[in-house]
């Protein structure tokens, strides 16, 4: 018997208001223990579908079931955020306490825990990502690893069943994108990259899909090349850097 999809999209359609279809009947699907990566060029509606998996946008049609159900109102939708943890592109926008300990068991709070559970969650939490010492630190003296680093840990400390990580390993120097490669290899979440990092991906997921013309294609499971070269993966075009 096939295991139930944890996401899955069926004919999803999709336009902002005024513009064409930045979507258009899009299928896709997310199983238990399914490392994905997904790219595309700016504007093709990578976020776009983040967003509609969590309810922050409805689709014009098709239909999102997210665990089995179908998702329509936000009920529905409300009912499956904490089980899946979405990290924005933008690591401010996912800070708003002043220190890294309150950022980081506010989830855990808002889950019903009690503070000194919520506490010990974030701690950790922290010390997983190699942030132990981080927890007085104000958020917004942080380098913009740092800060991407605390809003993963933000995303892990509420233990969701599925990772949504948008550009993860944007603005993180060498070693803070050695260290997040590390913490996702021992991560049991399902997972959806967003990435333009190839190379981070080939490390981090193990399908790549890739969106074109409003529409999600599977390019094959990736593949971690080791020298500088450009070519095509499935419907785009890219290079590999040196590591």
């Amino acid at each position: 018997m096939t295991a139930e999809p944890l996401i899955q999209l069926q004919g999803v359609t999709f336009a902002y208001p005024g513009h064409e279809p930045v979507l258009r009947g899009v299928d896709f699907t997310l199983s238990r223990g399914q490392r994905l990566g997904l790219i595309g060029p700016n504007g093709t509606g990578k976020t776009t579908l983040a967003h509609l998996v969590l309810g922050l946008l409805r689709p014009r049609d098709g239909t999102i079931r997210l665990f089995g159900r179908e998702a329509h109102a936000e009920k529905d939708f409300s009912a499956c955020r904490g089980r899946i943890g979405l990290l924005f592109q933008n690591a401010e926008d996912q800070l708003f306490y002043p220190t890294v300990l309150e950022d980081v068991a506010f989830g855990p709070l808002n889950l019903g825990k009690s503070p000194s559970e919520a506490a010990s969650t974030a701690r950790s939490t922290l010390q997983r990502l190699g942030l132990a010492g981080f927890e007085d630190r104000l958020t917004h003296r942080l380098s913009g690893g740092e800060k991407k680093l605390v809003a993963l840990a933000t995303v892990l400390a509420m233990e969701p069943e599925v990772l949504f990580l948008d550009e993860p390993s944007n603005e993180l120097d060498m070693d803070t994108r050695a260290r997040l490669m590390e913490v996702m290899a021992d991560l049991p979440q399902s997972t959806i990259v967003i990435s333009h990092d190839f190379d981070f991906l080939a490390r981090t997921t193990t399908d790549i899909y890739s969106i074109s013309d409003g529409r999600i294609h599977f390019d094959g499971p990736t593949t971690l090349h080791e020298h500088v070269h450009a070519h095509t993966h499935g419907h785009l075009p890219h290079r590999h850097g040196e590591e």
